[in-house]
């Protein structure tokens, strides 16, 4: 194994996080934005092209991010239904609970009304204009001139259809698709490579945006962002002990608390780095350990990463109603309802990487709202703390289906669950450091008993 830093005892160096120091910067540079605002707003004012050329680069990564994700996700949709009913439950599970989470940030959102009444549309005011088109020239202008121009025109909508298109075909091939998708998913690693190189921007561009902002509006800029803050973790709370809960508790009798409880440490691992990938490897070793068959486990857990984002969607629809509203460009019923169902396939195969949230936020704007992309800029300061509560919460959301998928394939050992929720049969982080989940007594039967019990 190669070692990161070699010293004279042969052992290595831990490798630096370095994305901490990119969200303290924004942290920093948002904090002075927001003192620069209140001391001269005049200047501050002047300094929203900071926000806006971060935005544009964000936005310039949007349509290769867009093709990237969705080719490959489709190409794991096809790998997931190979394995049979469990794959196709798995996915039909995930589409629905992202399904549940962005309806009801779309809910909260329309009952706080967050960022109503800033009236931000002279400091942040858009060059792009919104057009009322019909129904037929809207549908005819998702159809692209070529496949190329899809790529390059910046038309999310066309992007979306022509990755769509792509996927399938692909997913139609089968194993002769296979050198196709690994050079999409090398290209995939490049251009998430480049966006991490664009957020090393972003200090400058929370800095710029935050100053404007304030410059602007004054003490309300900050009453607005509590409110979302506040609104968000509120919602994510709710999700998970009641919605996740609920469903927890009726098909399986397990308590989301006992649950949660259980992962405490990897909540505690996410909580620090704001990626619920950070607990990967420990969520698949806890959750046979748990009890759940490995099977199981080896495909919804990798499998949930990417397509069960429930935070993230809580986030999406939540973030783009408080854009609108502090632009004073209201969403109407109607748009909000089209941004949902973009919001949908979006976040499916997105990659859990620093900016991935933004950027399919400023997706789903531009193909609906070009006019409100430039509020993207406004929410960098506060992505850091919305991005702790959408880790935490996506990882509550793969762990409660594992959970449930496990049971409804009668795939998880009931009774030695109960143990182990009730404290009984305590995980061994030796075991998990020498690369084994439970001892050979201890594993769980490759045909476990059906779910069912106190929790």
């Amino acid at each position: 194994m190669a070692l990161d830093v070699a010293d004279p005892a042969g052992k290595s160096a831990p490798r630096r996080d370095r994305s901490h120091y990119l969200y303290v910067s924004v942290l920093v540079a948002a904090a002075l934005g927001v003192g620069v605002g209140f001391v001269a707003p005049e200047f501050a004012q002047s300094l929203k092209p900071l926000g806006t050329g971060f935005v544009k680069l964000v936005k310039m990564m949007i349509s290769p991010i867009i093709f990237t994700t969705l080719v490959l996700g489709v190409g794991s949709v096809r790998k997931a239904a190979t394995i049979g009913r469990l794959g196709v439950l798995a996915l039909v599970y995930f589409l629905a609970m992202s399904t549940v989470a962005l309806a009801i940030g779309l809910v909260v959102g329309n009952f706080l009304h967050p960022g109503t009444g800033m009236h931000l549309k002279e400091a942040f005011h858009s060059g792009a204009a919104n057009e009322g088109k019909g129904t037929v020239d809207f549908l005819l202008g998702i159809i692209p001139e070529t496949l190329i121009s899809a790529l390059t025109s910046g038309e999310v909508l066309q992007t979306l259809l022509v990755s769509l298109v792509v996927g399938f075909a692909l997913q139609s091939m089968g194993e002769h698709a296979a050198p196709i998708l690994r050079t999409i998913a090398a290209f995939q690693r490049l251009v998430f490579r480049v966006l991490m190189l664009i957020m090393w921007t972003a200090p400058i561009g929370a800095f710029g945006a935050m100053a404007a902002v304030v410059g602007a509006t004054g003490i309300d800029a900050l009453k607005s962002l509590a409110t979302i803050m506040l609104g968000f973790y509120a919602t994510c709370v709710i999700f998970v002990l009641v919605v996740l809960g609920a469903f927890l508790r009726l098909s399986t009798g397990f308590s989301i608390l006992r649950l949660l409880r259980y992962l405490a440490r990897e909540f505690l691992l996410i909580l620090s780095t704001s990626s619920s990938e950070t607990a990967l490897p420990r969520l698949i070793a806890k959750m046979e350990h748990l009890g759940v068959s490995r099977p199981v486990v080896g495909i919804v857990v990798p499998t949930g990463y990417s397509f069960n984002l429930d935070g993230t969607a809580i986030y999406l629809t939540m973030a783009s109603i408080f854009i609108a509203n502090a632009l004073g460009k209201p969403l109407a019923l109607g748009e909000q309802v089209g941004l949902l169902l973009f919001m949908i396939v979006a976040s499916k195969g997105a990659a859990a990487v620093t900016g991935a949230g933004i950027a399919t936020l400023a997706a789903g704007l531009q193909s609906h709202r070009p006019d409100l992309v430039d509020g993207v800029g406004f929410i960098i300061g506060i992505d850091r703390f919305m991005s702790e509560a959408r880790a935490l919460t996506n990882f509550a959301g793969n762990s409660v289906a594992t959970v449930l998928i496990g049971c409804w394939m009668k795939q998880i050992d009931a009774a030695r669950a109960r143990r182990v929720l009730s404290g009984e049969l305590p995980f061994d982080e030796t075991l998990l450091e020498q690369g084994e989940v439970v001892d050979a007594e201890d594993r769980p039967a490759a045909s476990p008993s059906s779910a069912g019990g106190q929790g």
